[in-house]
């Protein structure tokens, strides 16, 4: 089966994946997502840029700004769809613990 997108997909980079850490830095045009997907590890995001983030959950949508360097934490089992909903590109570092 083909999979349409109607938005462009985010850019995943790994910069190290090892026996204690995945590293990525994600990279979004706007409008950019990553599609729907669930964390099987706890991971912290370090926004490199400031962030509009719209969040499409199973209870629906929310949008969150996040400033550049506010670092935050989510446990294994977060299910969601991240979407750049602003109007520049943004980027974030995705450090999963093993």
């Amino acid at each position: 089966m083909t999979q349409f997108r109607a938005r462009p997909p985010a850019v995943p980079t790994v910069l190290i994946d090892d026996a204690v850490v995945r590293v990525t830095r994600w990279d979004f045009e706007p409008g950019a997502d990553t599609g729907h997907h669930v964390h099987g590890l706890g991971y912290v995001v370090v926004p490199m840029t400031d962030c509009d983030f719209l969040i499409e959950e199973e209870g629906g949508e929310r949008r969150v700004h996040t400033k550049a360097g506010a670092v935050y934490r989510r446990e294994a089992g977060v299910a969601h769809n991240v979407v750049n909903g602003g109007d520049r590109p943004m980027s974030f570092i995705e450090v999963e613990y093993k």
